[in-house]
């Protein structure tokens, strides 16, 4: 028992490691995003890893629950919400077939950063910019204060029919507005997703993309986005995939030196 315990440490070690740098995220993770049509379903939001959530997310701390399909925008509220436990469980009934996004909100916060914290977060979450200019600016051993909310999409397929109207933006500080329709490629081809902040399109944004599936994590890649705001992946893996950013500006806010936007938008391909 003692050689199988010392065996492990290393493996727990590292765990803790990869989550404690890397433990901000918030996905809206269902266990499948093909759904029967007229059916009430438990949708899971994840915080923390892609796959590991941390804890959950209160109700008081929603801005906005809404669902989009080719008939429109509509509010859903928090009145199915459930923070219970390490995750936040949203209820659901499906609606007709075609193809739905669902999107969530949170209100903002504010964190204090010690400088070699704030400096690996931006260095492993996607934010090398910052750093870089942090770097120029001779910031480096500067503790901050980061104000950050999080906005999550999912886009799920019910039944059969593919359906357009994806393209709705919620209005969210942040978010990730299709392009194409996951759900009308399959594995070997390109999705599109456009880039928004404050309503408007980012030009030049880092964006991740990754996931998990039948063999494993898909390994994590990165791209800009174009001068419309449009990034482009090639689904090159069966399996859940994320796509995700942070858009971090210094402001000049009593009390806070810089405002981070997130945006992570999760489907399924088989």
């Amino acid at each position: 028992m003692r050689r199988t315990l010392s065996a492990l440490a290393p493996v727990v070690c590292l765990a803790v490691l990869v989550t404690g740098i890397a433990a901000h995220d918030l996905f809206i993770k269902m266990d499948s995003y093909f759904l029967p049509p007229a059916t009430p379903v438990r949708i899971p939001i994840i915080n923390g890893t892609f796959v590991l959530s941390e804890n959950s997310i209160t109700p008081d701390r929603v801005a906005d629950v809404s669902l989009v399909n080719e008939g429109g925008r509509r509010e859903i509220g928090t009145s199915s919400w459930n923070a219970d436990g390490d995750t936040t469980f949203l209820g659901l009934r499906t609606g007709a077939p075609g193809t739905y996004v669902l999107g969530v909100s949170t209100l903002p916060r504010d964190l204090e950063l010690a400088a070699a914290d704030f400096n690996e977060y931006l260095a492993h979450d996607g934010i090398p910019d910052v750093l870089e200019q942090r770097e120029t600016d001779g910031e480096l051993e500067k503790d901050v204060v980061e104000q950050y909310s999080k906005h999550v999409k999912a886009v799920f397929q019910v039944g059969d029919r593919r359906s357009g109207g994806l393209d709705v933006a919620f209005g969210h500080p942040a978010e990730l507005v299709p392009v194409t329709n996951p759900y009308e490629g399959s594995v070997g081809e390109e999705v599109a997703f456009r880039a928004l902040v404050d309503g408007r399109s980012v030009p030049n944004q880092l964006v991740l993309a990754g996931g998990d599936g039948p063999q494993g994590l898909i390994s994590e890649r990165s791209a800009r986005t174009d001068a419309d705001g449009v990034v482009r992946f090639r689904i090159d893996e069966p399996g859940r995939w994320y796509v995700k950013f942070i858009n971090m500006q210094k402001i000049a806010m009593t009390g806070i030196d810089y405002e981070s936007k997130w945006a992570t938008l999760t489907f399924e391909v088989r």
